[in-house]
C-alpha cells in the first residue's frame, strides 16, 4: 500500500475526471441520464470513490463537466453522491452548437449557460468554470485581430452579462466564474493567457467587481506559442489584478501522463503559487481513444498518443495526483506557498 500524502497548504487539489471519456463516462444520453457502472452507480461517482479510497493523495474536490441537457434528478444524485465522498463539487460548463462571439448565436449561447448556472445556484456550487468565449473546433471561424478581436470581446461581454443577470448570480452562492481559453486549433481567437485575460478583465470592469477569473491550464499555455517566461509574467499580472483563477495541471499536447508536459506544469504551478492567489488545482487527463475527441486527434495526431506506459488510466491519474500533491507540499517547504 502506498504511503498517504497529507496536504500542507490551503490549496485545494482535485480531479477533472475526463480520463473516463466523455462518451460513455461524462456525457448524458438523449434522455439526460448519465452513464452508470456495473454496480448501477453513476460512472463519475464510481471513479471518484475509487480515487478517494486508493490514491496516495485523497482528492479534496472534483470538477464535473456539466451539460445543460442533463436530467435534474440525475444532477442532484451526482452532486449529493460526490459530496457524500467529502468532495467539494465544481461545475465546468459545456456548450455546443453555438458561437459566443456571433451575435446571431447570442440567444442560443445564453440559454445553455443560464440553464447550467441556475443548476449551479440550485445546488450551492461556489465555483463554476466554462470555455464559453468561443465555439470549440469551429470550422467557420478564423483568428480575429484588431477591430474583429475587440468585437468578439464586446459580444462576450453581452453574453456573460445577460447570463449573470438572467441566472440570478448576484448575491448567489456562486463566488467566481472561471473562464478557460483553449489552444490554437481548438479555439481560433482566444488561444493564450493574454487573450483569455482580455475577456475576463473587460467583464470584471463592466461588472464592477472581480467575479470572473481566468482559468490557467498548463497544457493550453504550453501549446499557445508563448514561452514559459511570457506565461509566468502574465500570471503575475493577472494575479495582481485579482483575476487569477483555477489552475489545471494537465500535460500539453498529449493531455496524458504528466511526464509528457516538458516542464510546463511544474514551472507554471510554481509561478501561480508565488502570487499568493492560488486556491484550486485540478489534475486533468484525457483518454487517448475518447470518441468525443476524434476531431482533436485528426487535427493533431499527438493527442492520440497512449502515455499510460502499461498502467490503467486510474493508476495514471493517481500518479498525477501524487505528483502534484508533492509539488504543492514542497512549495510550502521552500516558503513559496
Amino acid at each position: 500500500m502506498s504511503v498517504k500524502i497529507s496536504p500542507l497548504s490551503s490549496v485545494q487539489l482535485g480531479v477533472v475526471p475526463t480520463h473516463i471519456k466523455f462518451v460513455g463516462g461524462l456525457v448524458p444520453d438523449g434522455s439526460g441520464k448519465f452513464p452508470r457502472g456495473a454496480s448501477g452507480s453513476l460512472a463519475i461517482v464510481e471513479t471518484m470513490r475509487h480515487l478517494c479510497e486508493h490514491a496516495a493523495f485523497r482528492p479534496q474536490c472534483v470538477q464535473i463537466p456539466f451539460f445543460s441537457s442533463a436530467d435534474p434528478g440525475e444532477v442532484e444524485e451526482l452532486v449529493n453522491s460526490l459530496r457524500g465522498l467529502e468532495l467539494e463539487v465544481h461545475f465546468i460548463i459545456m456548450i455546443g452548437g453555438a458561437n459566443p462571439m456571433d451575435p446571431a448565436d447570442e440567444d442560443a449561447t445564453v440559454a445553455q449557460l443560464v440553464t447550467s448556472l441556475k443548476a449551479a445556484v440550485a445546488h450551492g456550487i461556489r465555483h463554476v468554470s466554462s470555455t464559453s468565449i468561443e465555439e470549440w473546433m469551429s470550422a467557420k471561424e478564423g483568428r480575429r485581430e484588431g477591430a474583429a478581436f475587440e468585437a468578439a470581446i464586446a459580444q462576450n461581454l453581452r453574453v456573460h452579462q445577460r447570463v449573470y443577470n438572467e441566472a440570478g448570480l448576484a448575491g448567489s452562492c456562486v463566488e467566481n466564474w472561471h473562464i478557460e481559453f483553449l489552444r490554437p486549433g481548438e479555439f481560433k481567437t482566444f488561444t493564450d493567457v493574454d487573450r483569455g485575460w482580455a475577456v475576463v478583465h473587460a467583464a470584471n470592469k463592466a461588472l464592477g467587481k472581480t467575479f470572473f477569473k481566468l482559468l490557467v491550464d498548463a497544457a493550453h499555455c504550453g501549446d499557445s506559442g508563448l514561452s514559459i517566461e511570457e506565461n509566468a509574467a502574465l500570471i503575475a499580472k493577472i494575479a495582481a489584478a485579482g483575476e487569477l483563477g483555477i489552475f489545471h495541471a494537465s500535460a500539453k499536447t498529449t493531455r496524458g501522463c504528466v511526464s509528457t508536459d516538458d516542464g510546463w506544469i511544474g514551472a507554471l504551478l510554481t509561478e501561480a503559487a508565488r502570487t499568493g492567489r492560488l486556491e484550486h488545482v485540478f489534475v486533468e487527463v484525457f483518454h487517448h481513444e475518447d470518441p468525443a475527441l476524434e476531431a482533436l486527434r485528426q487535427m493533431d495526431t499527438r493527442h492520440g498518443v497512449d502515455t499510460r506506459d502499461g498502467r490503467s488510466y486510474e493508476q495514471l491519474v493517481e500518479a498525477a495526483l501524487a505528483d502534484v500533491a508533492h509539488r504543492l507540499n514542497n512549495l510550502v517547504a521552500r516558503g513559496i506557498l
